[in-house]
């Protein structure tokens, strides 16, 4: 742990910025390359756009070392948000910062996924039980915490799609078809409303439409917007319907996984050479935010026979 730490400053001081960021970076590269390799087999098997079904599980893992490295370096400011009514909330803050670093270690090489993926899928939906439905009905006109919300549903449907993937069909088919199923509605009642809100605001950016705006610099943003909107709609119905389920989560995971390289991918370098942390830390986030909704997307494609 000393080497790390010293590793970490290091870095720190010299890229001139904080450890939050460093760490962070440092945990999304490592374990991007990680998934990588343990992917390498099925990304030469697979044909065509398959081949992006295959990163599935590194689009969900990179994340979750980025947010865990997070939980870890700012514990203390994160710690805010437990719930009032939970005691030790520092704990808790230090708690998921390890969890997420060790369900991502787990997704990323295809170990025990049943078991991390499952866990935090069920941290996911209480989280959004504890937190993201009350914080959501204290001002229930503003649409962005019905977005929090529904984005945290749609990560923990992917855990449990992931988790469900990973089971065998013999011992646990039940448990199994079930959390497809659920996973299959929330992603896809989550594309839908996204692809509502995509065009009711075309100009924010695509994908989960939050806040931020898509810079000026962005040519054709209103047909980005409409475009990412209707392929939202489209999937989604789709997926609602579980008609051709595997072909609309292939379309709209490679879609957004391609808005993650080329929108947010420039977002994210001019946020790092910002000066200001928290303008960093907002570049990243944003981009693994959206790299792990297409994540869950994925999963979904992956865990569905392409007869479906």
């Amino acid at each position: 742990m000393l080497a790390i730490h010293m590793h970490t400053t290091i870095l720190a001081t010299f890229f001139e910025t904080s450890r939050t960021v460093v760490s962070m970076c440092s945990a999304g590269i490592l374990i991007f390359f990680v998934a990588l390799w343990a992917a390498r087999g099925d990304i030469a098997r697979a044909r065509g756009l398959d081949k992006v079904v295959a990163l599935s599980n590194l689009c969900f893992a990179a994340p979750l070392a980025v947010f865990g490295a997070l939980h870890l370096a700012a514990a203390k400011s994160l710690m805010t948000m437990v719930p009032s009514y939970m005691p030790w909330p520092l704990f808790w803050a230090y708690f998921f910062g390890f969890a997420l670093l060790a369900a991502s270690l787990s997704i990323a090489t295809k170990i025990l996924v049943r078991w991390s993926g499952l866990l935090f899928g069920i941290a996911m939906f209480c989280f959004v039980a504890m937190m993201d439905i009350p914080g959501a009905l204290e001002n229930p006109r503003d649409r962005f915490g019905w977005i929090l919300a529904i984005r945290e549903m749609a990560f923990g449907a992917g855990g449990w799609i992931l988790a469900a993937s990973a089971m065998a069909s013999t011992t646990t088919g039940q448990v199994k078809t079930t959390l497809l199923t659920i996973g299959r509605m929330v992603i896809a009642i989550t594309a839908i409303f996204y692809g509502v809100e995509h065009f009711l605001h075309p100009l924010g950016v695509p994908g989960v439409p939050l806040q931020k705006m898509m810079p000026d610099w962005i040519p054709a943003r209103p047909l980005i917007g409409y475009l990412t909107g209707a392929i939202l709609l489209v999937a989604g119905a789709a997926m609602l319907l579980a008609r051709k389920t595997r072909l609309a989560a292939t379309y709209l995971g490679t879609w957004i996984v391609l808005l993650v390289v080329f929108i947010y991918g420039p977002i994210l370098i001019a946020a790092l050479a910002n000066p200001s942390t928290d303008v960093k830390i907002e570049g990243i986030n944003y981009f693994f935010d959206t790299l792990l909704f297409a994540g869950a997307i994925l999963a979904l494609a992956s865990a569905t026979p392409p007869t479906n």
